[in-house]
């Protein structure tokens, strides 16, 4: 089983404001945005932190909540709180994704899902044969990306060293991040 974690903790700093209460021009959330691209999971987890109540209140009662108390650090804060609660589960795999990716959408997620085998897997999306997000972990990795995500890397250190598979996703979207309004 593969379940989905959003990691959507951080304060927004220059985006001027946490990315889990942002919203387009037309009043899309992209936190509930971000939770519909991960359907194809078999359970949602989302990370919370900066603002966690206010972001926790959009959430349908379908999605789990964990809270990173260190979110401050970065993003392998978030990352770190939500594969250290998962592992507490039976989940074979986690398909990690970013709360500001705006056209990162189910099909992409189903795509990497699609290239999953079990829990020794390593894939993310690649955009133009760039590696991106989401990322799927195998249950295998878990304890190494813990052990390497710091500060705003997340995983990146730990996928530098291991063989990933990339799946394209340049033809369903470009997998590129918001960090600014």
């Amino acid at each position: 089983m593969t379940v989905g974690l959003l990691l959507a903790a951080g304060e927004g700093r220059r985006f001027g404001g946490p990315k889990a209460l942002a919203r387009d021009d037309d009043g899309t959330s992209w936190l509930l945005r971000a939770v519909q691209a991960l359907r194809p999971c078999e359970e949602i987890v989302v990370v919370l932190g900066a603002e966690a109540r206010r972001a926790s209140a959009l959430l349908p009662m379908s999605v789990s909540r964990i809270r990173a108390d260190d979110w401050a650090e970065g993003m392998g804060a978030s990352l770190r709180a939500g594969l250290e609660a998962l592992a507490r589960t039976d989940h074979d795999s986690v398909l990690v994704s970013l709360v500001d990716l705006p056209d990162v959408d189910a099909a992409v997620v189903g795509r990497v899902l699609d290239a999953s085998r079990g829990r020794g897997d390593l894939a993310r999306a690649a955009y133009d044969g760039v590696p991106g997000h989401p990322v799927l972990l195998g249950r295998d990795h878990w304890a190494g990306v813990v052990a390497s995500a710091t500060g705003d890397r997340g995983a990146r250190d730990y996928l530098a060293t291991h063989d990933v598979d990339l799946v394209e996703c340049g033809d369903l979207a470009t997998g590129v991040d918001v960090d600014h309004r």
